[in-house]
């Protein structure tokens, strides 16, 4: 081992010297050490580590008793088993301490020396490392829950300013946003509810027409589509382009510190980033629930017409007596909250980046994830409180 920096060298401040005291016994030696054995302590123990080295040499059994450390690293570890290893003891027994150190200097020792075997995790460990992880998610889940329902206070404390000054509510941003997350999402939006609408349409068609009831496939088109897959099929698409949108954009202007320049200039982070992009979500995200439907209808229709020959007159008259108004209403009252979680979650993941590139990326992963599963559970609630009302 290489030799430590003289015994006058001083430890640093709010740190207890480590010594070594050692006691011959006729069946081997003890070693007590105490103090700080780390890695900017060990300056102050080549004195004592060499006097106790000397006087165990030779030796047959040592005995570390650990009850006197207060801290020991990794350093502070490779040290004592090195010195242990020049004493030529044949066995080195560890007695005392916290759990933690003992398991530390045995890691150590089956590195130093090659005749220590590694300890052994018990075989419980194993079975319990996986319930350890799963009790871990829990708790961090409902910090984070905590934080998100913090977040969402003070978004709220921020709108009265806004409501009583509203020529302070950035405009322009908001306006970007809504072309961000509404129009250019409407061409995406379209495209796969015709799709679905006809899918839908094909395998109602399929099942009604062996009972003779081909024609009630409209009535499922229609209700499906207003009720549910329009609304749905929008706001995940939005949730997957918006909120992985603002959470790295957030994301990276926070690791970039520019929030907290906007913080030093006196400007609000929560006023001028997150209100305009919720409001943005807010009439966006219903606009595109009309694409939807009318797109959905639209490719249900077309598959109707080729594959069950109802002309789209017919199409268009079965629609217009089954259809109710309070099946779109039920999908547009959806709408803009699906939108304020989408949101908020996407804003909130973007303000908790810690700094770094690779925060960022599980942020947005984060903020997707979050956003789709809100969404799914808010419309099976909606789903069973709007039947349950009448609605």
């Amino acid at each position: 081992m290489a030799p430590l920096a003289p015994p006058d060298s001083p430890a640093p401040a709010g740190s207890r010297i480590p010594t070594l005291p050692a006691h011959r016994t006729a069946n081997g030696a003890t070693w007590r050490p105490s103090g700080d054995w780390t890695l900017d302590t060990l300056e102050a123990a080549a004195a004592t580590l060499g006097a106790a080295a000397e006087s165990v040499q030779g030796t047959d059994a040592l005995i570390l008793d650990l009850a006197r450390l207060d801290r020991l690293d990794t350093a502070g570890a490779l040290v004592l088993a090195e010195a242990a290893v020049r004493t030529g003891a044949r066995t080195v027994r560890l007695v005392g301490g916290r759990d933690e150190h003992r398991a530390l200097v045995e890691v150590v020792r089956a590195c130093v020396e090659p005749g220590t075997p590694a300890p052994r995790r018990p075989r419980w460990d194993a079975a319990m490392r996986p319930l350890g992880r799963l009790g871990a998610a829990i708790v961090e889940a409902f910090a984070e829950f905590g934080r998100q329902l913090d977040f969402v206070g003070r978004l709220l404390a921020a709108l009265p300013p806004l409501i009583r000054r509203p020529r302070e509510l950035p405009l322009v941003p908001f306006v970007a946003h809504v072309e961000r997350a509404g129009v250019d999402a409407a061409p995406l939006v379209g495209l796969l509810s015709l799709m679905i609408g006809g899918v839908l349409a094909f395998l109602g068609a399929d099942m009604l027409s062996r009972f003779g009831a081909s024609i009630f496939t409209v009535n499922l088109v229609s209700f499906g589509f207003l009720r549910e897959f329009g609304v749905l099929l929008a706001a995940i698409l939005v949730a997957g382009r918006s909120a992985s949108a603002f959470a790295a954009e957030i994301g990276s202007m926070k690791a970039r510190e520019e929030i907290d320049a906007m913080r030093v200039l006196g400007l609000d982070p929560l006023a001028r980033l997150v209100v305009p992009r919720i409001a943005a979500l807010v009439v966006a995200l219903p606009l595109l629930v009309v694409v939807a439907d009318l797109l959905g209808l639209l490719g249900g229709a077309i598959v109707s017409a080729v594959a069950l020959d109802i002309a789209p007159e017919l199409f268009l008259e079965r629609l217009r007596e089954t259809t109710e108004l309070r099946h779109a209403a039920a999908g547009l009252v959806k709408a803009p909250v699906f939108a304020l979680l989408i949101g908020v979650i996407g804003c909130f993941q973007g303000l908790q980046v810690e700094g770094d590139a690779a925060s960022v990326g599980r942020r947005t992963t984060r903020a997707v994830v979050q956003a789709i599963f809100a969404v799914i559970l808010a419309d099976a609630f909606f789903a069973v409180l709007l039947l349950e009302i009448g609605l």
